[in-house]
């Protein structure tokens, strides 16, 4: 039995998931779709696992018709592949794909932090000297552990760009590379880098320098030079 069917199973029986709730005016599919996308981005589900239809109905207690729906709008989102009676598959990204996507983050959460320092209040500002303060104690916990306080730290410099349609895009595409940003975090000595970085993009922010801002942002999401290999060759 592979991790994720064993994960699937353990859930099944009710050991780990709370049941599906539906928000007001959210349909079971939209419910389940963001539920699964969730445990994508976090690694629950790995690239190339197969997603059971009906486990997941039994696990989630629901009929496999919202299941369904929920594959193809997660397939829409290139979260997912569908492949017939094969079934639905967590998608798999290429290398070459990978890297271009990360151009794009940076360039994408390099406006985020161009708007922020133009625009962000006195009280986010505090909010992300606070998160960047928990993430230089995070450092210590492990990556998993580093890495939910560090998308805080992005989600927050998200919010103070006061872009809803940028926020979100670049959640989009955040969570399409979420696994593969998981496994950045593991590279060695980038835990140290991250919170390096990420003060200098603070700084600039707190300093209103949004051609800063960007540009540190952007070098914080690119891979480049020896990063990009070393990265190559633990993806691989």
């Amino acid at each position: 039995m592979s991790e994720t069917e064993a994960h699937l199973q353990a859930n099944a029986s009710g050991t780990e998931q709370r049941p599906l709730l539906a928000a007001e005016g959210e349909t079971l599919a939209s419910a389940l779709r963001r539920r699964l996308e969730a445990e994508i981005a976090e690694g629950r589900l790995d690239p190339g696992s197969r997603l059971d239809e009906q486990d997941i109905a039994q696990r989630f207690g629901i009929s496999r018709t919202p299941v369904r729906e929920a594959f193809r709008l997660l397939a829409s989102d290139r979260l997912v592949e569908l492949r017939g009676r094969q079934g639905a598959l967590v998608r798999r990204i290429g290398v070459h794909t990978l890297v271009e996507m990360f151009q794009v983050m940076g360039e994408l959460e390099g406006l985020c932090a161009r708007l922020a320092a133009r625009r962000a209040s006195a009280r986010q500002l505090e909010r992300l000297a606070a998160i960047h303060l928990r993430l230089e104690a995070a450092a210590e916990a492990g990556p998993d552990g580093f890495y939910d306080v560090n998308q805080e730290f992005h989600e927050a410099i998200y919010e103070a760009a006061c872009n809803v349609f940028l926020a979100e895009e670049t959640r989009k595409l955040r969570n399409r590379v979420a696994t593969y940003r998981r496994r950045v975090t593991r590279m060695p000595d980038r835990i140290r880098d991250t919170i390096r970085e990420h003060a200098e993009i603070m700084e600039a922010i707190t300093t209103r320098n949004p051609e800063r801002a960007h540009a540190a942002m952007r070098a914080h999401l690119n891979l480049l030079g020896d990063n990009l290999l070393d990265f190559i060759a633990a993806f691989e």
